[in-house]
């Protein structure tokens, strides 16, 4: 854009004087396509497995960041954070879902508001039909109506920029199947903290195959900004709203909950480049903004990291009640370690949660092979009644985040340093109201119940059902994703 901007005004010297509004750069559009529940599983970030021609195009045309996390690990406190550039916590729509919902607090305001004042034409659709608003998902009180202008950016005025998004479902649970490109279940590698066990490794052979979906709605939309002679004049971001749909994944603060991709393209920059600084997802919001030329609030707490603020040395992670299930985590991520504080150590981390216990097959697998002993001392540490206060991982050594250095004498030191920078953040960032209003957590406990009721019974399954006649169900439900013979 800069290279842009001298160019029209080295033209300009050489012809008769024009007014400044002439001679401005052209205002680019940016457009932001979501993916719900994306790790970094993608053929540009290195798996050899999954088929994604499409973003592995986008990342050779942009520029691919390697860190990326989100504030949480879960969509709607996530999505707000995403929408306003604040933590969560802050804003007081840290919980999922937040059902007594209330207004922002004074001066936030969601950037959807800052671009339409700028003159933007701001959208919002869904992949698969772009005449109905996509998914938001927001903890505060809001209508899709007041956000945003419209679901299309064809529904903008003649040469009016706009601030889209595209919300792509996938790879959200229930998976689903790419014939075109099946996953051999017998290829994948697991993560140490799964049993290497056949319903495991369909599971995770399911997920790849929905993650090529992904790649294939992306394709899809980026032809469309093509077809419509846009893509010169785009800013196109791609990235997820947390990590992975799996067990000690979405919900908690490892890296595989709240690690997500990030791909941005911008028109006459140098292409396929690696970046590795560390992003927070509330730095995404900053970052348009000021591409687009419009004015970022000084409350914003995230940070523009294509400017000039200095790269991040700690990103901050959270975690609060979900759906009826009530925990508070706090983490805070250097580029080699983790620090994470349970302040509930004396809960297990598998707390009953509906959503997770009906659609989690890899959970169940593990509680029938905890029962028997069959779990590694790894893989029970995280199905155990308790679990420490404290954790601390070297990340750079144990990638997985299995070794818990909190006890560990030589860490001391880190433990210190870290437990401070994340005392520090508190005090100064995490303003939300604890405990939440007993009321609410109550309706969150049996909306929960029933939810998951209604669940199972659909699927013809007692909710009472036990984990070993539900791991049966779940093996006739998981069969190879590989065709006999191939």
């Amino acid at each position: 854009m800069r290279y842009y901007l001298l160019l029209l005004l080295g033209l300009a010297a050489c012809t008769a004087p024009e007014s400044a509004e002439t001679l401005q750069a052209p205002r680019p559009n940016i457009l932001w396509i979501v993916a719900d529940d994306l790790g970094t599983d993608l053929g540009c970030y290195g798996d050899p497995l999954v088929h994604t021609p499409n973003l592995d195009r986008l990342a050779q045309q942009g520029t691919l960041y390697s860190n990326l996390y989100t504030v949480t690990a879960v969509c709607s406190p996530s999505r707000s954070a995403l929408i306003t550039g604040m933590y969560p916590v802050s804003i007081n729509a840290h919980q999922h879902r937040t059902y007594y919902k209330d207004s922002l607090p004074e001066p936030v305001r969601p950037i959807t508001e800052y671009f339409q004042e700028a003159g933007y034409f701001v959208s919002n659709g869904s992949f698969n039909n772009l005449d109905k608003f996509g998914k938001t998902d927001y903890n505060f009180i809001h209508t899709n109506e007041d956000l945003y202008d419209g679901t299309d950016w064809r529904q903008r005025a003649a040469g009016q920029p706009f601030f889209a998004q595209v919300q792509i479902f996938y790879p959200h649970r229930p998976f689903l199947r790419d014939p075109a490109h099946p996953v051999n279940a017998d290829s994948v590698r697991l993560p140490p903290y799964y049993p290497d066990h056949p319903i495991a490794r369909q599971d995770w052979a399911l997920y790849l195959e929905t993650v090529q979906h992904v790649d294939q709605e992306v394709g899809k939309v980026l032809q469309r900004l093509e077809d419509d002679g846009l893509a010169d004049s785009t800013i196109v971001f791609f990235f997820g709203d947390q990590g992975r749909p799996h067990v000690r994944a979405k919900q908690f603060l490892y890296d595989p909950g709240t690690h997500t991709p990030l791909i941005i393209r911008q028109p006459r920059q140098t292409t396929g480049q690696t970046d590795d600084q560390l992003i927070s997802n509330i730095d995404l919001a900053p970052t348009a903004m000021q591409l687009a030329g419009v004015s970022v609030p000084d409350y914003v707490q995230g940070q523009d990291f294509l400017g000039d603020a200095s790269p991040r040395d700690h990103v901050f992670t959270m975690r609060d009640r979900r759906d009826g299930t009530v925990d508070r985590i706090r983490a805070v991520r250097t580029k080699d370690y983790k620090y994470i504080r349970n302040f509930y150590p004396e809960r297990p981390y598998t707390q009953f949660n509906g959503y997770k216990k009906h659609s989690y097959p890899v959970l169940t697998l593990m509680q029938v092979m905890q029962k028997q002993n069959k779990l590694t001392p790894a893989q029970a540490r995280f199905m155990a009644d308790t679990r420490p206060a404290e954790e601390l991982y070297a990340l750079a050594d144990d990638p997985y985040e299995i070794n818990n250095l909190a006890d560990d004498p030589a860490h001391r030191d880190k433990l210190i340093e870290l437990r401070r920078v994340l005392d520090a953040w508190l005090a100064e960032v995490d303003t939300a109201t604890y405990p939440e209003d007993s009321a609410a957590v109550a309706y969150a406990r049996q909306d929960m119940r029933q939810n998951f009721e209604q669940r199972m019974e659909k699927e013809g399954l007692s909710p009472d059902i036990s984990d070993e006649d539900f791991l049966k169900y779940w093996e006739e439900q998981l069969t190879p994703t590989q065709p006999e013979g191939q």
